[in-house]
């Protein structure tokens, strides 16, 4: 496990410029995936980063590779993509149509800081870590393909940034191992993102159930890396205690790019943000009683009142009183201690009944 419990609000640093990474006030952190949404046109990136902001995410997320740090040139049926929307071609020309050029992110970023939304990366070898040091991202992200590559987890971990890591197909060793690997190498400030990884992926097998369990297991924040269709599984995620929410998104689903059918188009991701800051604001903490605005709504509890005229003297009965609404007379519980007790009074239909209305 990690060594000691720690306070996961990141603290402002220069690498941040002035832009917090998780909130202070502990609300949801939600990161809008660009992936491979740009289609390989800088001008729609930047449009992009822009339309995330418009939309209130908090971070703006690209992907740092190229096809030959990603994987092999070779045709062969081992590097043949076998997933429906990207059949029939080989996953070096996959990543080659979907990468994000490393001469593009000094540029982007400065955008991104320029109308104040946070910008970093997934890095899937050491020479996008190296990118994206010099650039001075606040934080690293680690795919759920790459849990598994310790060496890579470690050299990130040495920048000492805060790590966010996907946890998809990982057992709970799997995930163990990255966490110890990420720690004993420097980095202290640990996320783990719930996720599956497929695309799309099925409600059925999101098992946000899992969320709870993560956060007794692991003293880290807590997210959602979410590829299921819609906004429903990452509005459900908060619900469950998800700090962190990931989406890709994309401007149109009309775009041929390799993830925009499974992204949110802007006015879904606005859908999100909204939805999600609701969510969050109706989990609050636990609490029993009256809240500040119930107090109000009081007074409309029922209670015991006269529903007919009763004469000094005349036996009180259910017939002449009832728990009723609103709350001006006695308890319901007293009618036990009411009912065949005579008024001591002249009491009229529709007066609540006090206790010195009653002979005792």
């Amino acid at each position: 496990m990690l060594p000691g419990k720690r306070n996961f609000k990141v603290k402002r640093t220069n690498e941040t410029t002035g832009k917090r990474f998780f909130h202070e006030d502990n609300s949801v952190f939600i990161i809008a995936e660009v992936s491979a949404n740009h289609g390989q046109d800088f001008k729609r990136a930047v449009q992009m980063i822009k339309t995330a902001k418009k939309c209130g995410a908090d971070a703006v997320k690209f992907q740092a590779y190229t096809p030959d740090t990603m994987t092999m040139d070779v045709n062969t049926r081992y590097f043949q993509v076998r997933h429906a929307q990207w059949s029939g071609q080989s996953l070096y020309q996959l990543y080659q149509k979907a990468y994000t050029p490393f001469a593009w992110f000094k540029k982007l970023k400065k955008v991104a800081d320029d109308i104040g939304i946070l910008f970093f990366a997934t890095a899937f070898d050491k020479t996008a870590v190296d990118l994206l040091e010099e650039i001075r991202v606040p934080v690293h992200k680690i795919a759920s393909f790459e849990l598994n590559d310790i060496p890579l987890i470690r050299y990130m971990a040495r920048t000492k940034k805060p790590l966010i890591l996907s946890t998809g197909m990982a057992t709970l060793a799997e995930i163990q191992a990255a966490v110890d690997a990420a720690c004993q190498n420097g980095t202290r400030d640990i996320s783990l993102l719930k996720c599956v990884s497929d695309y799309p992926a099925s409600p059925e097998e999101m098992n946000l159930a899992t969320i709870p369990d993560m956060k007794k297991r692991f003293p880290a924040v807590i997210g959602l890396s979410d590829h299921s269709l819609g906004i429903g599984v990452s509005v459900a995620g908060v619900s469950l205690g998800a700090k962190i929410i990931e989406k890709h998104f994309t401007l149109s689903r009309k775009h041929r790019t390799a993830d925009n059918f499974f992204s949110l188009e802007p006015d879904e991701l606005k859908d999100l943000v909204d939805n999600i800051r609701v969510v969050e604001k109706a989990v609050g903490q636990i609490h029993y009683g009256l809240t500040k605005k119930e107090k109000a709504s009081r007074i409309y509890r029922r209670s015991l009142f006269a529903v007919q005229d009763i004469r000094k003297g005349e036996k009180l009965t259910e017939h002449n009183v009832r728990s009723i609404r609103p709350a001006y007379g006695l308890d319901p519980e007293a009618i036990d201690e009411v009912l065949d007790k005579t008024a001591s009074r002249h009491i009229r239909k529709g007066v609540p009944l006090r206790w010195d209305m009653i002979e005792t």
